[in-house]
């Protein structure tokens, strides 16, 4: 079994998002992502994969499709397969999302 802390995951780069893997196998993977103030991950679709973001810490705004909202911690959302969406660091606080995509684009 392989138990890992959320914590030790927790990067940032001053430069773009961080990803940071914590588990992967052929069906999945689910990875930290680390944004600092101003970041984004633009606006994407992945044509066969679901996306769920889960904010552990800070706030951010979140498109999925043409909707727009912002989410705190401990809230979550889930871009289906074939939907444009992607996030945004709006606040002057860092922002920790945890994201699972299934399957894994590899």
């Amino acid at each position: 079994m392989t138990v890992l802390t959320l914590h030790d995951f927790k990067q940032f780069s001053p430069d773009k998002m961080k990803k940071n893997n914590l588990f992967q196998t052929p069906r999945f993977f689910c990875d930290i992502y680390g944004f600092e103030p101003g970041q984004a991950q633009k606006g994407h679709v992945h044509g066969d994969q679901d996306k769920v973001y889960i904010v552990l810490e800070g706030q951010g705004t979140f498109q999925v499709g043409t909707e727009e909202r912002v989410l705190n911690p401990g809230q979550a959302v889930m871009a289906p397969a074939g939907m444009e969406h992607g996030v945004r660091n709006h606040t002057q606080q860092r922002l920790s999302v945890l994201v699972f995509v299934s399957p894994n684009p590899s």
